[in-house]
């Protein structure tokens, strides 16, 4: 199974455009190679270095597992939200404090079935609810480092 951007590769800076120094957009994803029994797709998109720990930017389950990609700024059909670490439904791009780069992991998961989680559900409760269902996962890494030159 894979996960790939055509705005970055693994462990490469991404674009200001997808962060808070810029549209604060989701990027692009394609998905690949997905299991043929899968029943939906989960996606979750965090930075481990935050400063509290593991920081939440976007939650999408329920994806179609037939679905090969996600448009830049963009929520899959279908697909349900959960509530990022900032307290919003919805994506929250890049952020990090000034200083060193931070990594954010986009982590797709093919699950054998749908998620009966609602709207706004936060990360670790999405995350006890797919551990016994994953089929297969794959992830995407990039990087990010705001510039202490003000804007």
């Amino acid at each position: 199974m894979t996960i790939t951007s055509s705005i970055f590769q693994s462990n490469e800076y991404l674009n200001e455009r997808y962060t808070c120094d810029g549209l604060d957009r989701n990027p692009p994803l394609r998905f690949g190679e997905i299991p043929q029994d899968a029943k939906s797709l989960v996606l979750i998109v965090d930075d481990p270095d935050a400063p509290t720990g593991s920081f939440a930017h976007w939650l999408v389950w329920n994806i179609d597992p037939k679905l090969e990609s996600i448009k830049e700024g963009t929520v899959p059909t279908g697909g349900v939200e959960g509530r990022n670490s900032g307290g919003k439904i919805g994506y929250m791009g890049p952020c990090p404090p000034t200083g060193h780069a931070h990594h954010y992991q986009f982590k797709l998961f093919a699950l054998d079935t749908l998620i009966d989680l609602p709207e706004g559900t936060q990360q670790s409760e999405l995350e006890s609810r797919i551990q016994k269902h994953i089929l297969e996962s794959a992830e995407l890494t990039g990087l990010y480092a705001r510039s202490s030159i003000p804007r």
